[in-house]
């Protein structure tokens, strides 16, 4: 008996609502329903599951910004490289940021721009180009870079003064007792730049 007194009161279920609105077109729930195992292998529309699922945006725009950045992909993933110029103690006096998966030679024409006035330059077999040699002479600077493995003709260089590169090494490893230094949590590649900055004006000149 209540029940019956209140229903007079209760107003009609569809009063002042709007429609539902399908998520997805009834097409292509119906086109899925049709071929749902049968055009998974075939189909390359549904091939991938972003059509009926919520998620990031595949292909080249999921990682957009990391060159920007200075993160490129490398052998261990996604890293940074920093490239830096040190004096005959061992002091780093020039930094520079390239994505990881960029060669220590294609950085060294910006690097060097940041010095002059050098009579030795010491690196590694990452350095060997020819391109990079003829320019260090030109500009008075003996290099002192061993040659690859593949070379046809043997580089010769100052062995006994090639020793001294330990001291761009060791720069390298005290730089990393920075725990923000060893591992970027910066996204932004001034902000990282800046910390390597100032962790090389604690460790070297201060």
């Amino acid at each position: 008996m209540p029940l019956v007194r209140l229903s007079g009161a209760i107003r009609t279920i569809d009063d002042d609502l709007q429609s539902v609105q399908p998520v997805v077109a009834a097409r292509v729930l119906a086109e899925v329903a049709r071929c749902s195992g049968r055009c998974r292998g075939r189909d390359p529309q549904h091939r991938n599951r972003q059509h009926l699922h919520q998620g990031a945006a595949f292909g080249v725009w999921r990682k957009r910004g990391h060159s920007i950045q200075a993160i490129g992909r490398s052998r261990g993933g996604w890293t940074t490289k920093i490239h830096a110029l040190t004096d005959v103690v061992g002091r780093p006096f020039a930094l520079m940021l390239t994505p990881g998966n960029v060669s220590d030679v294609a950085a060294a024409p910006a690097l060097l721009e940041r010095a002059s006035g050098m009579r030795y330059l010491l690196g590694d077999k990452g350095y060997d180009a020819d391109r990079l040699r003829r320019s260090l002479r030109d500009t008075g600077t003996t290099p002192v870079i061993p040659g690859r493995r593949n070379r046809k003709r043997t580089i010769r260089y100052d062995k006994q003064r090639y020793r001294d590169r330990h001291l761009v090494e060791n720069a390298f490893c005290r730089l990393k007792d920075f725990r923000r230094i060893a591992t970027r949590y910066d996204k932004l590649a001034a902000n990282f730049l800046s910390g390597v900055a100032l962790a090389t004006a604690v460790a070297f000149w201060l």
